[in-house]
């Protein structure tokens, strides 16, 4: 963790930030959100502008300011970085957003970039915003992209604890850290009952479990991004406890939040893995309800056949009969066997047998 105080006297020789003519500093703040000096734990201004926050901790070199940003404009990121010293890089990210979460050092100041979570309800989709933490000798910046985490809980919460709060700005990270971990266990709980949902649809056979399933399984991934990288980045800190001398109460709160990040990426690993299984079982449940789908098909095109068969063969005995009737009852007067006395036995004889010897060719055929 940072030492606290090492700019303090290098800050009381800073010049203030300009002023344009209404008296206002060049920062535009209405993505301010709060600017907040603490003294020994507790609070003793809420200044209104940046400018009245860098004037006054630089009256006060032993507080600690704690601002809070929302999607932060360019000019009043820069205008940080001016006053607290804080590294080019860690302000391009922070403008930029849509980074990985990660944990990073300049000199004496840490860069933290958080991935929050919560879970909506109405959509049944997890939310992920993005929080930005510079965590220096006597302040801490907060800048947020998106809705989620709630950092006014946080600032109550240790508002309320002046003894935890007095630690400096490291308990302030550890309480960020902690509501942002404790944030997850709500998308956890929304997340099990969507796989339990999941779970009864694809053994009910609802067609359109698939796309839920592929759509839960991408927000998996995004959870897996956003919790994964938190648990190296919590036994970084923990490794240098010692280094930083960081309290011992601390210590152990941020003991705690590691095993709760922990147990929530391995929760995240296990519903990804839930998810792939589930998506393999309906992949095989819908090959079998297509398979049962062409077998009856198929069935019912026999069967189809079969009745083509026998009413082909019926047609066929009956056409020979008909065929001869045809020729024999055509009114010529020459014409063989028209007057010979056996031609009607002999046509009769004739369509029978004919008659007969397909009867026997198709029965053999399995025909009829």
């Amino acid at each position: 963790m940072p030492d606290r105080h090492p700019r303090a006297a290098r800050r009381r020789q800073a010049e203030p930030p300009p002023e344009d003519s209404s008296g206002r500093p060049p920062s535009a703040e209405p993505s301010v959100v709060r600017s907040t000096l603490y003294r020994d734990g507790r609070r003793v201004a809420s200044p209104a502008t940046l400018a009245d926050t860098f004037r006054q901790l630089r009256e006060h070199p032993d507080g600690m300011a704690w601002i809070g940003l929302q999607r932060p404009t360019e000019e009043e990121l820069h205008s940080l970085a001016a006053e607290f010293d804080l590294h080019e890089l860690a302000v391009e990210d922070a403008l930029e957003a849509h980074q990985r979460p990660k944990l990073e050092r300049y000199g004496d100041t840490l860069f933290v970039v958080l991935r929050a979570a919560r879970y909506l309800d109405a959509p049944e989709e997890v939310d992920f915003g993005e929080l930005h933490v510079f965590v220096g000798p006597d302040f801490v910046i907060t800048v947020r992209h998106g809705a989620a985490p709630d950092l006014s809980a946080v600032r109550r919460r240790m508002e309320e604890n002046p003894d935890l709060l007095a630690l400096g700005p490291e308990a302030v990270l550890y309480a960020i850290l902690d509501a942002v971990v404790d944030g997850y266990a709500p998308v956890v709980a929304g997340v099990q009952n969507d796989i339990d949902e999941i779970e009864t649809e694809v053994f009910g056979g609802d067609p359109s479990v698939s796309r839920r399933i592929y759509e839960l399984s991408r927000e998996m991934v995004e959870f897996q991004r956003a919790t994964r990288p938190l648990v190296g980045m919590l036994h970084a800190l923990m490794a240098g406890f010692a280094k930083y001398g960081t309290d011992e109460e601390l210590q152990r709160y941020l003991r705690d939040v590691a095993d709760h990040v922990t147990h929530t990426s391995e929760r995240v690993d296990g519903f990804r893995q839930a998810l792939t299984d589930i998506l393999t079982v309906n992949a095989t449940l819908v090959t079998q309800q297509q398979n049962a789908e062409m077998r009856a098909l198929a069935e019912a095109g026999f069967e189809q056949n079969e009745e083509i068969k026998k009413i082909s063969s019926w047609a066929a005995i009956l056409f020979a009969p008909t065929l001869v009737g045809t020729i024999y009852g055509m009114n010529f007067d020459h014409m063989p066997e028209l007057h010979w006395a056996g031609g009607y036995p002999f046509a009769v004889v004739l369509m029978a047998v004919v008659c007969a010897s397909l009867y026997v060719v198709f029965k053999r055929k399995d025909w009829l």
